[in-house]
């Protein structure tokens, strides 16, 4: 099912016994990753149990249960921080896979100093992996695509192992 939503071509043949959840912070916006997967054949709910797009701290509080305790020494648009989330989503919505995104689209930076078009993406499920992307492009139409598409890359990866 990922493949069909990186491709939006063909049908799922099999093998699609696992519920992912989404994070997505700061990157894109609301949820192109989570868009993508209304395309499905059989619908999202086949599959897609649902997500989050968290722009505050109160709402990180409230829908990732997150305190600022936890956030000691780490910031948003990084490996640790998007490995947290994926984590954290897995668990809130009680999935086999957590896929998290977090970063800067554009067309400014954040203020951490991320340049825009960096993103921080992780998975977490029966393997965790993050991956770091730098598009080095201020285009956020353009990033969001590419975060989305290098996001479900990675979770697809790791669905294969």
């Amino acid at each position: 099912w990922v493949r069909l939503l990186l491709t939006s071509v063909g049908r799922m043949t099999g093998g699609a016994d696992c519920t992912p959840g989404y994070y997505n912070n700061e990157g894109q916006e609301a949820g192109l990753a989570a868009r993508l997967a209304v395309g499905y054949p059989a619908g999202a709910s086949a599959y897609f149990m649902g997500g989050a797009v968290v722009y505050t701290r109160d709402a990180r509080r409230l829908l990732m249960d997150i305190p600022d305790e936890a956030m000691k020494g780490i910031r948003s648009a990084s490996e640790p921080y998007a490995k947290l989330l994926a984590g954290q989503v897995r668990g809130r919505f009680a999935t086999d896979w957590g896929l998290s995104e977090t970063g800067a689209t554009g067309p400014t930076g954040n203020r951490y100093g991320d340049a825009a078009g960096h993103s921080c993406m992780a998975v977490a499920g029966p393997q965790n992996d993050v991956f770091t992307l730098e598009t080095g492009s201020a285009d956020r139409q353009s990033n969001m695509h590419a975060f989305a598409k290098t996001a479900l890359n990675l979770l697809l990866e790791n669905l294969s192992k």
